[in-house]
């Protein structure tokens, strides 16, 4: 029986978000295919509200399995969305290139409106793949497991088809769990941001508006200077992400009360740690 990680045919695009998960499925493709052929390309997109961990993670993703990671981001040229390509050390940090849709778009993504994840994401990697390597279409591997298969998509009405090789491994949270423990406890190797309730809650986007309240509410506790770029562009742009939700006054009562009044329930993919895959 043929490895559920085993390259398809034609050209393949692999989508590392960062997080665990999709390391993991990189991990294992290589495992199962060796080096990449020049056929497949693995890509991160920073949208420069990313934890630092998280950009040092898929650095050394790079080196320890020496892989070729292309770095991309979201930019605009001649007033038309396009790419830039950057490095660990000139990648955005602020979030430069959300900051930038914006501006263009002039007004906020909601909950059931993601353009964020389609412009900063999926939109970008589709210039890249069309303009710089000129594929016409591809396969993109897209790291959802086996226990979040509700997640799949049969289709994308695009260039590119999707492969769900986690989900064929029928690979679940508790495997990659595993996985990073070991890599933890052997290496030293592991994305180096903590668990609350059993979850990534600095996973993505750092504030993300579809992670649930009382995941944003840890997140003003222990990196409350990261609240900052949020707060500030809502005031600029004069509507927030999220009308049920106000950063800037869930930290100024974070000390008058406790996490307890939180809604623990996050939104589409955030509800169980999940990576920001569109």
């Amino acid at each position: 029986m043929s490895s559920p990680y085993k390259l398809p045919e034609g050209n393949v695009q692999i989508s590392l978000s960062g997080g665990r998960t999709s390391a993991f499925m990189l991990h294992e493709i290589l495992c199962a295919n060796g080096d990449l052929p020049e056929r497949c390309k693995v890509v991160f997109t920073n949208t420069g509200r990313e934890m630092p961990e998280t950009l040092d993670f898929v650095q050394e993703c790079s080196e320890r399995w020496r892989v070729p990671i292309t770095w991309l981001e979201y930019t605009r040229e001649n007033n038309s969305p396009t790419y830039k390509i950057v490095t660990r050390d000139t990648a955005s940090l602020n979030g430069e290139p959300f900051t930038e849709l914006l501006h263009f778009k002039k007004f906020m993504p909601q909950p059931m409106k993601r353009f964020c994840t389609t412009e900063l994401k999926m939109l970008t990697i589709k210039r890249f793949m069309t303009n710089y390597h000129k594929w016409e279409n591809w396969t993109q591997a897209v790291g959802i497991r086996f226990d979040e298969g509700h997640r799949c998509k049969e289709t994308s009405n695009d260039r590119w088809q999707y492969w769900y090789p986690l989900a064929l491994a029928q690979v679940t949270k508790f495997d990659v769990a595993e996985f990073w423990g070991k890599q933890l406890q052997a290496f030293n190797f592991d994305l180096m941001l903590p668990n609350h309730r059993g979850k990534c809650p600095s996973g993505n986007c750092d504030f993300c508006f579809l992670k649930s309240e009382d995941t944003i509410a840890y997140m003003l506790r222990h990196h409350p200077e990261r609240a900052s770029w949020w707060i500030n562009i809502e005031k600029e742009m004069g509507f927030p992400f999220r009308l049920d939700r106000d950063i800037e006054k869930m930290q100024s009562d974070l000390d008058k009360q406790g996490d307890w009044i939180y809604d623990l329930e996050g939104f589409f993919c955030q509800a169980d740690d999940g990576e920001c895959t569109g």
